[in-house]
């Protein structure tokens, strides 16, 4: 845990640096960490929870938070869609131009039937989203996901460690934000609002 948590610091020093290397450009004022710009987490492939096949593209026009979590997560998972469900609240009408995508980073484990149970109980809205093992890999590598799953217990429980944060795509579907576990869902509606009027 404390390589991961080492990687995870790392990544966030670089969405910073990435952030800060602007062109004089008029920039937003923006709670969250701006990535914009990146040369990486530009697209994905996968399957939502109603089996349709879904890429950012399908978005256009919403604002797009992307997570990486898994349903058996104890804590930074559903903490995190709580507070998704929170910024869906608080930003009232304009709730209806935002898509939060959940990536399960276990697809053995979450099935599209689990997916569609877990994930909307947040607000139903959301999305879940998953593939085989190599596409959950490959979208987790494109966006510099830590994804270690641990070995199984004598009955068969496996965890699986991941870094946390969300992504933040605006309706043109350009990654912009790199939203932190700390950031308040006040943080994060606010954040979305500016990318709505952009």
């Amino acid at each position: 845990m404390k390589k991961l948590r080492y990687l995870a610091a790392g990544l966030l020093m670089a969405a910073a640096l990435l952030g800060c290397d602007k062109a004089n450009a008029p920039q937003e004022m923006f709670g969250t960490v701006d990535i914009t710009g990146g040369s990486w987490g530009n697209n994905f492939q996968l399957t939502d929870h109603n089996g349709q096949a879904r890429n950012i593209a399908d978005f256009k026009g919403k604002a797009v938070v992307l997570f990486f979590g898994y349903t058996n997560c104890p804590d930074v998972c559903p903490t995190t869609m709580v507070k998704l469900a929170s910024v869906m609240e608080k930003l009232g009408k304009d709730a209806n131009r935002v898509q939060v995508l959940m990536v399960t980073l276990d697809p053995r484990r979450d099935t599209p039937e689990l997916l569609k149970k877990y994930v909307p109980a947040f607000h139903p809205s959301f999305l879940g989203l998953t593939g085989d093992e190599q596409q959950v890999e490959n979208t987790a590598k494109e966006f510099k996901v830590i994804r270690v799953l641990q070995k199984a217990d004598e009955n068969g429980f496996y965890s699986v460690d991941h870094s946390g944060g969300s992504y933040v795509f605006d309706p043109e579907g350009r990654l912009r934000l790199f939203v932190k576990d700390a950031d308040s869902a006040d943080i994060i509606a606010q954040d979305l609002k500016t990318l709505l009027k952009a």
